[in-house]
């Protein structure tokens, strides 16, 4: 999936070096949701999102670059509050580190998600809260905000929800 100009992003300026941000990124537990099942580490990983009845995600890891890139890409994907409820299945979630100065710049895409889609508005309200507040606070200050967990969504829920 290429990006396009309209695809969803934000840029963070850190202090911590590109090693830190890197390895924050996927300890998705601590940033974005403690609901989260699955690993997000490494190429191959699989992950689990879900949020109340509202929505939820099957994403994998599909290429780290140590210090330099992470890219997942949506599996599958359920969202209560649109009228076509996969929205972001197939598009790409990309993390690019890069080293400037005495600053870590990160910069998050979420390719293909566009103001085309009926989500936009939620969804990039959503990656505002967790990228600019959490996975920041998690980066500088080593405790994100990320989603409480509910116990709605366990290990046995994302079984059942691969066999689909």
């Amino acid at each position: 999936m290429k990006r396009t100009g309209n695809d969803f992003s934000i840029t963070l300026t850190l202090d911590p070096p590109e090693a830190d941000v890197f390895n924050a990124i996927g300890r998705v537990n601590e940033w974005w949701s403690q609901e989260i099942t699955g690993n997000a580490q490494k190429p191959g990983d699989e992950f689990f999102y879900h949020y109340k009845d509202v929505h939820s995600c099957h994403i994998r890891v599909v290429e780290t670059i140590p210090h330099k890139k992470v890219i997942w890409q949506v599996l599958d994907n359920f969202f209560r509050f649109t009228k076509d409820e996969t929205e972001w299945k197939g598009t790409n979630i990309v993390f690019d580190i890069e080293r400037k100065g005495d600053q870590t710049l990160l910069y998050f895409t979420h390719i293909g998600l566009n103001p085309q889609y009926e989500c936009y508005e939620a969804c990039s309200a959503g990656w505002t809260n967790f990228i600019s507040d959490s996975l920041y606070k998690l980066i500088t200050t080593g405790t994100g905000v990320p989603n409480p967990a509910k116990g709605g969504f366990n290990e046995v829920n994302a079984r059942k929800w691969t066999l689909l």
